[in-house]
C-alpha cells in the first residue's frame, strides 16, 4: 500500500483530495500547515502532494528539505498562483509534476497513479522484473532501480533528483539507441507534459555534472545516445 502525504491548508479541499486518494487504496496522511509537514519529512512516504502557499513554512521550503532528505522522493506541486512561475520554480527544485488550481480531484488521482507507477513500477510488476531492474550498470556507476540508488566505482552514493534518476535509467535501459528529445520527454515527464523540450537539455547537463564519467553522447540534430559498455 503506497503512503501519500498531502499538504493542503484549505480544510474542505484537503478532505476531498484525501478521500479521492484513499478511494484508490492508498494510505493518506493529511497536513494543513507547513510546520507539521516538516516534522514528518524523515518518515519518507512514497509520495508528497504539496500546496505552495501554506501557513508557517511554504511548499518551496518543504520541497527543499524533502529533496535534501531523499533527492529521488517524488513530489507533486499544486498552486493557485502564477502557473508558469510556479511550474518553473517547482521543476528547478526537483518536483515531478505540477497542478494549477482549480483542478478536478480525479486529475490528481490520475497523475498520482502515473507517477507512482513510473517511480516504483506497475501494480503487477514481478519480483523478477524488480531484480533485473536493480542490476542496471553504466560503468563505473551502478544503479539500483528498486531502491533508487546510484553509486560510483568506490561504492559512494550519488545524490540525484527524481527526474535525474529517471533520465539516467531511461538512457541506460536503451543503451546504443539514439533517443530524441520528444522520446525523453514522454518517458520522463509523461505524454501530457507541455512546455519546451529544452528541459531535456537542462536535465542532461545536470546529470553529466553529477556523473562526469557517464558515457552519454550528444547526437547533434537528433538527441542523445548512451554508449554500450
Amino acid at each position: 500500500m503506497y503512503q501519500i502525504y498531502l499538504v493542503e491548508d484549505e480544510e474542505h479541499l484537503n478532505g476531498v483530495l484525501a478521500a479521492y486518494l484513499e478511494k484508490e487504496g492508498w494510505q493518506v496522511r493529511s497536513f494543513r500547515d507547513g510546520t507539521s509537514a516538516q516534522a514528518a519529512i524523515a518518515e519518507r512516504p512514497d509520495l508528497w502532494v504539496l500546496d505552495i502557499m501554506l501557513p508557517g513554512i511554504d511548499g518551496y521550503q518543504l520541497m527543499r528539505e524533502i529533496k535534501a532528505e531523499l533527492p529521488s522522493q517524488p513530489v507533486i506541486f499544486i498552486s493557485a498562483r502564477d502557473a508558469d512561475i510556479d511550474r518553473i520554480v517547482g521543476l528547478e527544485l526537483g518536483s515531478d509534476d505540477y497542478l494549477a488550481k482549480p483542478f478536478l480531484p480525479r486529475e490528481l488521482v490520475i497523475r498520482t497513479r502515473k507517477l507512482l507507477e513510473r517511480v516504483y513500477g506497475g501494480p503487477t510488476a514481478s519480483a523478477a522484473a524488480f531484480e533485473r531492474r536493480s542490476k542496471l550498470s553504466a560503468a563505473p556507476y551502478l544503479i539500483d532501480e528498486q531502491a533508487r540508488i546510484v553509486t560510483d566505482g568506490d561504492g559512494s552514493k550519488l545524490e540525484l533528483t527524481s527526474k535525474e534518476f529517471e533520465l539516467l535509467v531511461f538512457f541506460v535501459s536503451h543503451s546504443g539507441q539514439i533517443l530524441g528529445r520528444e522520446q525523453v520527454l514522454n518517458a520522463v515527464w509523461g505524454v501530457d507534459y507541455y512546455g519546451s523540450d529544452r528541459v531535456v537539455d537542462d536535465l542532461v547537463r545536470r546529470l553529466r555534472r553529477k556523473l562526469p564519467e557517464l558515457r552519454l553522447e550528444t547526437v547533434y540534430g537528433f538527441g542523445y545516445r548512451m554508449v554500450r559498455a
